[in-house]
């Protein structure tokens, strides 16, 4: 099934069902007012939310209307946790040798993750707002999962039975900010903003047999200005697949229900698929050139991030955002 939020009922929004097509939506009226709340309470609202997508699906379900995109929140509008790894060992090896570093072993056994911003998102259709182009502005296009409630110390094993949605992410970045932050050694904080979901989040059904061994085996879409600027796959090159993302989070801590773990930026090996991200785009060019050619994002760029079944399907629903200044408060 298919779900997201309208921009109503407060900051955490109103839980919708949301057809196949992206087409219709209809309230979860009885069943759960936002996504958190079915997410804490997933045995018993998931398949009364299900019974309700069906009926949508059908043409059967009462109070449907058309879906406005503009109209939708993220789906979970905030979330308790988001952590995001970075999983796309390629994308990581580059950047280290564009600078002359090698990568540890560790990177290879042990993934990367860090406590990202949760308290609010960006809905799908929402500017990103930047206070300077200076700060050198940036994408991500990643995929996310959301968790229910996660015991502490799961295996990935068990881990893979926690995993109930499915999402996009534009994992906002400044990167002239990140390198005097990380100097510090204490990790991101101004150089991670906040972050845009998808339209919808998906159960893992959804994907049909695209979703195998907790990964998702289609490429992932971006479109900067209309033009394409990479579709690399998702399911190739992704050294940790999410269910040994959550369980590396949740090795000394349970994770809440609605927890949200990202991929990190999605790269393969072969360069010819293009980028998620202006920074491996731009390393790419410093390991060919010497240098990088492509600048960061500047105000009234637009970004669109979406991904496709195998017969050219939109599933989740596209980010679709113009890149804004922050005036002063």
């Amino acid at each position: 099934m298919k779900l997201g939020s309208l921009k109503e009922g407060g900051r955490d929004g109103t839980l919708i069902v949301v057809s196949r097509d992206l087409a219709r939506g209809v309230r979860a009226t009885g069943i759960a007012a936002t996504l958190q709340a079915a997410l804490e309470d997933w045995s018993n609202a998931a398949p009364r939310l299900n019974a309700l997508y069906q009926a949508l699906n059908e043409g059967k379900a009462e109070a449907a209307f058309d879906i406005d995109m503009k109209a939708l929140a993220a789906p979970l509008p905030r979330a308790y946790e988001f952590v995001d790894g970075s999983a796309y060992l390629p994308h990581v090896e580059r950047v280290r040798r564009a600078r002359g570093a090698e990568v540890p072993d560790s990177f290879y056994v042990d993934p990367l993750m860090y406590q990202a911003v949760s308290a609010g998102f960006y809905g799908p259709r929402d500017p990103v707002k930047v206070v300077s182009e200076d700060y050198g502005i940036d994408l991500e296009a990643e995929i996310v999962i959301i968790t229910d409630d996660v015991p502490m110390a799961v295996t990935p094993e068990q881990a893979a039975a926690h995993i109930q949605l499915i999402g996009l992410v534009n994992d906002v970045s400044l990167r002239n900010l990140i390198p005097p932050e990380l100097a510090k050694g204490f990790g991101f904080l101004q150089s991670k903003p906040r972050s845009a979901l998808s339209p919808v989040f998906v159960t893992p059904d959804e994907l049909g047999d695209a979703w195998q061994d907790s990964k998702v085996h289609l490429p992932l879409l971006t479109h900067i200005n209309g033009k394409w600027f990479g579709a690399p796959e998702a399911g190739v090159d992704m050294q940790f697949n999410f269910a040994q993302l959550v369980a590396h989070a949740a090795k000394t801590r349970p994770l809440s229900a609605g927890t949200i773990v990202g991929s990190g930026t999605i790269a393969n090996e072969d360069t010819a698929k293009g980028a998620s991200c202006f920074a491996e785009q731009r390393t790419v060019e410093t390991l060919r050139d010497g240098k990088p050619s492509t600048p960061f994002m500047s105000f009234g760029d637009v970004v669109r991030i979406e991904m496709k079944d195998r017969d050219g399907r939109d599933i989740f629903g596209a980010i679709e955002q113009v890149i804004e200044r922050q005036s002063a408060p």
